[in-house]
């Protein structure tokens, strides 16, 4: 596994990958690197030639400072879980070489980016739009891999493809969870032990819904799993919403929903750590 800090050496190596006819698979990463990383990782090794993995904390994505600040950091550790994991090469660069001049552009990623994480945090899906095209741009990937624990971020990214007219396939990925139910997150060790051993609740009272949702209206259903989160020491919802998968708009009955298929999407601090995870709804 070769370790690449510079964007000129990243975009030589990749054109050589290309000219070879060569299928690269890229996994776009902030690092603190779990096994929901290294499943994309193993994904993408078995669909291309070449395997390049990103490791870039993305000041542009961050509306709080504190939070941009206690992001966890452990780029020694991630890199022996990649090379474990047989990656070709990974890509850790500076902020200063990813941003030599400030990213001033701003992307019309439409509804899909209004709702939800886009109105929680202004600019955080325009900043995530910004680091993912410079990505596309030096690695002109075959294809992207993305988990969905993040899910309406995929849609984003979609989005922000079509607008810049990327040629690649972006392929999302199940969420990988912890044995208790959490979902596999860098944000995790941020947690204390109290605080650990309660976060599960998020993905058992979302798992319980799904009993719950086939007796009840949606607006009954949201409001079952917002008050039994929220009774649970430590956490507090932030918003659930219940949306149509293709456009993050939340729906207001069952019958709404695309093809019988709806997503919950939550978000939810469990005391100062903010988690987030989904589930969907086969009606």
């Amino acid at each position: 596994m070769k370790i690449i800090r510079k964007v000129g050496h990243l975009r030589q190596l990749m054109a050589d990958a290309k000219d070879s006819g060569k299928m690269v698979g890229l996994v776009p990463t902030m690092g603190a690197l779990h096994d929901g990383h290294i499943s994309l990782v193993d994904r993408a090794r078995k669909e291309n030639d070449v395997v390049v993995v990103s490791v870039f904390v993305n000041p542009t994505q961050f509306n709080n400072a504190e939070d941009l600040a206690t992001y966890p950091r452990t780029e020694e550790a991630d890199c022996r879980k990649l090379d474990g994991a047989g990656v070709d090469f990974v890509f850790i660069p500076s902020v200063e070489e990813v941003y030599p001049e400030p990213d001033t552009r701003q992307f019309n990623l439409g509804d899909v980016a209004a709702v939800m994480e886009g109105a929680m945090r202004p600019g955080h899906f325009n900043g995530v739009a910004q680091v993912v095209s410079k990505l596309f741009e030096m690695v002109k990937p075959t294809k992207a891999y993305f988990g969905e624990k993040d899910f309406q971020q995929i849609a984003v990214i979609r989005r922000m493809v079509e607008l810049e007219g990327f040629n690649l396939e972006i392929v999302d990925c199940p969420i990988c969870r912890e044995p208790d139910g959490l979902a596999m997150s860098s944000r995790n060790t941020r947690l204390t032990t109290e605080q650990r051993e309660v976060a599960p609740v998020i993905h058992n009272v979302l798992a319980k819904s799904l009993d719950w949702a086939k007796t009840h209206s949606l607006d009954q259903t949201r409001r079952y799993v917002v008050d039994e989160i929220n009774s649970a020491p430590y956490m507090e919802v932030e918003y659930y919403e219940i949306v149509n998968p293709r456009t993050m708009q939340p729906l207001a009955v069952w019958s709404d929903a695309p093809d019988g298929v709806a997503v919950g999407c939550v978000t939810a601090y469990c005391g100062k750590v903010r988690l987030i995870d989904n589930i969907k709804y086969i009606l």
